[in-house]
């Protein structure tokens, strides 16, 4: 069986990131966009991190330029604008589709194992958010209109698990 445990990804600066390396924590993937009308979403994806993070929550975030080329810049960039606008401390991966012929195989995994709306399994738009459990399976995937704050119950129930 596949867990997300058997994905890599590359972090904003380039780095390899094992995500085999957040094993037995609640993680909360979501494609992020600089220049959204969800974009203020960062924020509270930011405090998720301080609540949660020390019981065990890992937000990632993966930047993406597919939907209206809402995020342009490159990885510097975009690790900036997100620094000084939100205070990220989050880890932020590398810019990567999430649709496609070149979408990350996590996001093909993730959209296959948590299927959208009438069963889609393409990504509909920016911050579309995963949570995954400590057991590497997916939980449940959420609408890019679902704040942060809104996935606060489930993300407990997660860590209670």
């Amino acid at each position: 069986m596949t867990t997300v445990y058997d994905f890599d990804a590359l972090s904003i600066t380039g780095k390899k990131v094992p995500l085999k390396q957040y094993q037995g924590k609640v993680m909360l993937i979501v494609n992020t966009a600089s220049a959204c009308g969800f974009t203020p979403q960062f924020g509270g994806l930011e405090k998720l991190h301080e609540t949660h993070g020390k019981k065990g929550l890992v937000v990632l975030g993966f930047p993406c330029n597919q939907f209206g080329a809402q995020d342009s810049g490159s990885n510097g960039e975009i690790a900036e604008f997100c620094q000084l606008n939100y205070g990220v401390s989050f880890p932020m991966m590398a810019k990567v589709d999430v649709n496609g012929g070149d979408a990350h195989p996590l996001f093909k995994w993730l959209s296959a194992e948590a299927p959208g709306l009438l069963g889609s399994k393409s990504i509909k738009w920016n911050f579309t958010k995963f949570l995954v459990g400590k057991d590497g399976a997916v939980l449940r995937r959420y609408a890019p209109t679902d704040s942060p704050e809104s996935l606060v119950s489930d993300i407990e129930a997660a860590l209670a698990a």
